[in-house]
């Protein structure tokens, strides 16, 4: 008697579980809605208002600098520094919001621009939903609930509409979604679209072709680049054939871009070490950051190479995104505060444990007040209302402090699973598709 008989569940049965996270993301959509109130209600005309409120956004002002009310972002007529600087994909979604807000104000441009906000928010307000209930399917039921803090970390709510970030945040947990399902066309595919927007999700590709060359399972990994590949073409070519100089804005503006906020470069350029008198730090602080920045990234990567390879049992994807994603942010130029929004739910997915995530995420808000308080203090009708810079350095380091010890622990977890509270609850790799129970090839693993 046959006694293996499967019940199919409809899947708005399967989709119930994940409703209560849905609803806390749409409360942390309202949160960060709320945090940028004051600059909504008239502060983006204040620069005192806008960072003493802490609310500064990319958005508002960009409606006017990138001449979002008249033209194509990539096709105007304008400068060439004055084109957008973000991908084609960002670019063409700033570009749908401005008609529909030109279309709800007719002729008055500071109306459209609060539409163009507005419109903004909603859409990414919507990425933050979809990115959450992706995250907890990546996690697999028996951690979904980790996606909480995808959906209210503090640095998550604070951080979210600073910019569009919140747009290749859902296309990358897609990818992995895909990925974990094998869905390797759909995975390269969303993946592709991902980098299209933002950069960051390349890192990703790195972590696939490390753990592919692990358990030699080549032709998932090929696919799922072909696609990547494929995919980027078909939204990138257009523009470099009709708007070449459009098209290349982003990725000039990244090559010559000096030091900037956020990063760790800008404290070795602009402080003086304890033993000398006057000068930045040596070689640190006078050495082309480009260049240092990608031998730093190049370093890390080895080293990340090298743990995958050699660790005891093949690590899990999610922590070989986690650890390569923070590598390029640490070594960044610019280190901006709504790179978190990057980095949570790989964090989470890595590692979920509270106690690093809590350390690291009161860094975060310490950076983010900091920042703005910083920026205050470089004017002087303003400095009284500023910090100095060694607070806000040591918000600096404290960020990137926190983040390394958040790497020490993967690391760790990687070379102890034992220690790994996700394999702990029987799983191998939740978010790994085909290497989830793939066995070890790579000589030097076995």
């Amino acid at each position: 008697m046959r006694t293996d008989v499967r019940v199919r569940v409809p899947p708005y049965l399967r989709a119930v579980p994940y409703l209560p996270l849905g609803l806390f993301a749409v409360l942390g959509a309202v949160l960060a809605y709320v945090v940028k109130l004051p600059c909504r209600t008239g502060g983006w005309n204040d620069g005192v208002q806008t960072y003493s409120n802490f609310c500064y956004t990319d958005i508002y002002p960009l409606y006017f600098a990138r001449h979002l009310a008249e033209q194509n972002p990539y096709f105007a007529n304008v400068p060439f520094e004055e084109h957008v600087e973000y991908p084609v994909v960002l670019g063409e979604v700033m570009q749908v919001m401005a008609w529909i807000a030109r279309w709800l104000a007719p002729g008055d441009v500071v109306g459209q621009a609060v539409w163009f906000y507005d419109l903004t928010v909603l859409l990414l307000a919507l990425c933050l939903v979809v990115g959450v209930l992706l995250m907890a399917a990546v996690a697999g039921p028996t951690r979904r609930w980790d996606a909480l803090w995808y959906a209210l970390a503090p640095g998550v709510v604070f951080a979210a509409y600073i910019n569009w970030d919140l747009v290749a945040g859902a296309l990358s947990m897609g990818a992995l979604l895909a990925w974990a399902q094998r869905r390797h066309v759909l995975a390269g595919v969303l993946l592709g679209l991902a980098v299209a927007t933002k950069f960051y999700p390349l890192m990703f590709l790195g972590a696939l072709f490390l753990l592919a060359l692990r358990t030699m399972l080549w032709r998932p990994f090929l696919v799922t680049l072909g696609s990547a590949v494929a995919a980027w073409l078909v939204v990138n070519v257009p523009f470099m054939v009709l708007a070449w100089d459009g098209w290349r804005r982003f990725y000039v503006f990244s090559q010559e871009r000096g030091v900037d906020w956020g990063s760790v470069w800008l404290f070795f350029q602009t402080t003086t070490p304890p033993w000398r008198d006057e000068g930045p730090w040596p070689v640190l602080g006078t050495a082309d950051v480009s260049v240092l920045g990608m031998a730093s990234l190049g370093l890390l990567c080895l080293g990340i190479a090298a743990v995958t390879l050699l660790a005891p049992r093949r690590p899990r994807l999610a922590q070989i995104c986690f650890l390569a994603l923070a590598a390029f942010m640490m070594t960044n130029k610019v280190w901006s505060p709504q790179f978190v929004l990057w980095l949570v739910p790989l964090a989470v997915l890595a590692r979920p444990n509270w106690k690093p995530l809590a350390l690291w995420q009161a860094a975060e808000m310490w950076y983010f007040f900091a920042i703005w308080l910083y920026l205050l203090a470089q004017d002087e009708s303003t400095r009284h209302l500023g910090i100095d810079d060694g607070t806000y350095f040591t918000a600096v380091w404290g960020r990137f402090v926190t983040v390394a010890i958040m790497m020490g622990f993967v690391v760790r977890d990687i070379f102890r699973p034992d220690k790994d509270v996700v394999r702990l609850g029987g799983v191998d790799d939740q978010a790994g598709g085909v290497f989830d129970g793939a066995a070890d090839r790579f000589p030097l693993a076995r």
